[in-house]
C-alpha cells in the first residue's frame, strides 16, 4: 500500500506530496490542473516508459518518490532484498525515479540503484493502473487468460503449477536433444577418426618407455663394429695379448708389478703400506674392467636382420609420436583419453534415446495437465461472464454481456489432445478472449474492438470488482474510469470503487461528484499563476472542503447554496451506503 507519493518538476506540478491512506482516495481538480501528472508519476514508479517531455519547463529534472508498505515475509520484499534494497522494520519501502533532461534516468529501490525493470517487476504484485490509456492490460489474450485463471482459483492453479514444472523440464530436454541432433554428424566424424587412430595405436602396441630403449639398442646395432673395436682396444691396453708377440705388458701387468714392489717393503713404513693397499684396489678394479670389456665386446650383436627389425619398429613408433605425442608415454596417455572420449561419443545414441523417451512421456503428462486446466477454465468461463455482466448492469451497461471464449489452435508440433495436435505454451493450450456483447442481437466482439474507451474502462472495473472478491492488499489506480457516464451510473461506479477499497487501496482520478462522494480521502489538485508561471499543488480536504469541492464539480461554483445542499446529500448518501455491509 502506498503511504505517500511525492512529485517534483513533473509537468505543471512544481512540488507536491500526496498523503495516501487505506480505502478509496479520489483525486479531483479543474481541467488542466495536473491530475494526469499523478497517474504519470505512478506510471514512472511502476516501471513505465520514461517520457522526458514531462519535465517541467525551466527544470533540469523531474523526480517521483513513493513510500509504500509491504509485508516483510512477502515475495516482493524478497525481490527487493535480492536486488540489494532495504526495508525498515515496519516494511516501509522507498522507491524513486528521476528523469534528467539530458536523457538519463535513475531508479532507486530501497536505497540502492536499480534498473527500471525492477520497478515493473515489483509493480506486478503491488499496483494495477486502469484507464483509457492503460487498456492494454485487456488487449492481450495472456492478460485475459490470467483474469479467468484468477477467477477459477485452485481448479486451474493446481494443475497449471504442475504443468509449469513439466513444461520447463520439456524445454530443457528439447534443448539437449536439439544439441545432440545438431552435433550428431560432427560426433560421428569425430568417433570414426578416433577409432581409426586408436586402431593404429593398437596395431603398433607400444610399451611404456619402449622408444627410449629402442633408440639405445639401435645405436648399438648401427655402430656395432666401432663399439667392438673400442672395447677390444681398451681390453688390449689393460691386458697384454700374448699373441701379439711384441712383449709389451698391459696396464694390469704393470699395476701388478707396482703392487708387488710396494708390498715387498710395506713393513718398513705404514704410509707405504697404505699406498700399497690403494694400488691393490686399482689392480682389482682394472682386472674387473678388463673382464667387463671382454664380455661387452663379445655381447655386441651385429646381426643385420635384427638391425632392420629394430629400424622398422622405430619407424612405427615415430609415426605414432608424430601424430599423438612427443614420446611413446605421450601416445599411451592420448590413447587412454581418446578411449574415454569414444565411449562418451558412442553413448550419445543411448542418451538421445533416453531423452526422446523422456520427451514423449513429458508430452503425454503435459497433455493430461493441460486438459485439466482447460476443463477448469471452460467451467469457470460462464460464471465469470455472468458475474462481470451483473456488475456492468449497474455501470450504465444494463444489457451488456461479457463472454469468455476458451479456444485452442492446431499445431502439427503440438500436444496430442482431443484427437488433434494443439499448440501449447507455458500457460497451457488455451487462448482466452473476452468478448463484449453491448446489447442483445449485437455480435460478440473482442472487448478492445467492441467497446469505446469509456466502456472498456467500465469493463475493466467490473472485472476488477469480480476478481477482488478473493484479492487483498493491491493498490488499484483508476484514471477517469467514469468517462462518458453520469447520474445513476456514476453513483454505481462510486459504489463499486468503494467496494474494491474494502480490501484494496484504490486511487481514482475522477471528474464526477457522485464518485468523489464515496472517498475515504479526498485530494484536490489546484493550480495558481502569478501571471508568468503556472504551478499546481495537491491538498487533502476536510469535510467542509469536500462540500466546497463537490459544489464546484456540480455547479462550477463553491458558494452555490443549491450545489452545497446537493453535495451534502451526495456525501450523506455515500456514507450511508458504505456503512451497509
Amino acid at each position: 500500500m502506498f503511504e505517500e507519493i511525492r512529485l517534483r518538476g513533473l509537468g505543471v506540478i512544481d512540488d507536491a506530496v500526496l498523503d495516501l491512506a487505506p480505502g478509496l482516495t479520489v483525486v479531483t481538480g479543474e481541467t488542466g490542473a495536473g491530475k494526469t501528472m499523478i497517474v504519470q508519476g505512478l506510471g514512472l514508479l511502476t516501471g513505465g516508459r520514461a517520457d522526458y517531455g514531462l519535465i517541467r519547463p525551466g527544470y533540469d529534472r523531474a523526480f517521483v518518490e513513493g513510500r509504500l508498505t509491504i509485508p516483510l515475509d512477502s515475495s516482493t520484499a524478497a525481490r527487493v532484498r535480492d536486488a540489494g534494497g532495504e526495508l525498515d522494520e515496519g516494511g516501509v519501502l522507498v522507491i524513486g525515479r528521476t528523469l534528467i533532461a539530458d536523457g538519463r534516468s535513475r531508479v532507486q529501490v530501497g536505497g540502492r540503484s536499480a534498473p527500471a525493470s525492477l520497478l515493473a517487476d515489483l509493480a506486478e504484485d503491488l499496483v494495477a493502473v486502469h484507464g483509457q490509456s492503460e487498456a492494454q492490460r485487456l488487449l492481450k489474450t495472456s492478460a485475459q487468460r490470467a483474469a479467468l485463471d484468477r477467477f477459477a482459483g485452485e481448479a486451474v492453479a493446481k494443475p497449471l503449477a504442475r504443468y509449469g514444472e513439466r513444461y520447463t523440464r520439456l524445454a530443457a530436454v528439447r534443448a539437449k536433444l536439439a544439441d545432440i541432433t545438431e552435433r550428431s554428424r560432427e560426433r560421428a566424424a569425430e568417433a570414426e577418426s578416433l577409432r581409426s587412430r586408436l586402431a593404429d595405436v593398437e596395431r603398433v602396441a607400444p610399451a611404456p618407455g619402449e622408444d627410449a630403449a629402442l633408440d639405445a639398442e639401435l645405436r648399438r646395432l648401427e655402430h656395432a663394429e666401432a663399439l667392438v673395436r673400442a672395447a677390444e682396444t681398451a681390453h688390449s691396453a689393460l691386458v697384454a695379448d700374448p699373441a701379439a708377440g711384441d712383449g709389451s705388458p698391459g696396464a694390469v701387468d704393470l699395476v701388478s708389478a707396482a703392487r708387488r714392489a710396494v708390498t715387498a717393503e710395506s713393513d718398513l713404513d705404514p704410509e707405504l703400506a697404505e699406498l700399497g693397499g690403494r694400488i691393490r684396489e686399482a689392480a682389482v678394479l682394472l682386472a674387473d674392467v678388463a673382464a667387463d670389456l671382454a664380455s661387452y665386446a663379445a655381447g655386441i650383436d651385429a646381426d643385420p636382420a635384427r638391425l632392420a627389425t629394430a629400424q622398422e619398429r622405430r619407424a612405427d613408433l615415430a609415426a605414432l609420436t608424430r601424430a599423438h605425442g612427443t614420446d611413446v608415454d605421450g601416445v599411451l596417455a592420448w590413447a587412454e583419453q581418446a578411449g574415454r572420449r569414444l565411449l562418451e561419443l558412442d553413448g550419445g545414441a543411448d542418451s538421445a534415446e533416453a531423452l526422446t523417451a523422456e520427451r514423449d512421456a513429458l508430452l503425454d503428462e503435459l497433455a493430461d495437465l493441460a486438459g485439466q486446466a482447460s476443463a477448469a477454465r471452460s467451467r469457470a468461463a460462464h460464471e465469470f461472464g455472468e458475474k462481470v455482466a451483473a456488475e456492468l448492469a449497474g455501470l450504465a451497461m444494463p444489457r451488456a454481456r461479457v463472454v469468455a471464449v476458451v479456444s485452442q489452435r492446431d499445431d502439427p508440433n503440438g500436444l496430442p489432445m482431443f484427437g488433434r495436435k494443439i499448440a501449447f505454451g507455458p500457460g497451457g493450450v488455451d487462448d482466452v478472449e473476452l468478448r463484449l456483447v453491448p446489447h442483445p442481437g449485437a455480435p460478440a466482439r473482442p472487448v478492445h474492438k467492441g467497446a469505446s474507451g469509456g466502456e472498456l474502462s467500465r469493463v475493466m472495473l467490473a472485472i476488477e470488482v469480480v476478481l477482488a472478491a478473493d484479492d487483498a492488499g493491491v493498490t488499484m489506480v483508476f484514471d477517469e474510469v467514469d468517462a462518458g457516464v453520469g447520474g445513476r451510473a456514476a453513483v454505481e461506479i462510486g459504489r463499486r470503487l468503494a467496494k474494491l477499497a474494502r480490501t484494496n487501496q484504490v486511487i481514482c482520478i475522477t471528474h464526477l461528484p457522485q464518485v468523489a462522494a464515496f472517498a475515504d480521502r479526498h485530494l484536490v489538485v489546484s493550480k495558481s499563476s502569478d501571471g508568468s508561471v503556472t504551478r499546481s499543488g495537491v491538498a487533502a480536504l476536510d469535510d467542509a472542503g469536500r462540500v466546497r469541492e463537490l459544489s464546484r464539480m456540480l455547479a462550477g461554483q463553491e458558494d452555490s447554496t443549491l450545489a452545497r445542499g446537493h453535495a451534502e446529500e451526495l456525501l450523506a448518501a455515500a456514507a450511508a451506503d458504505k456503512a451497509t455491509p
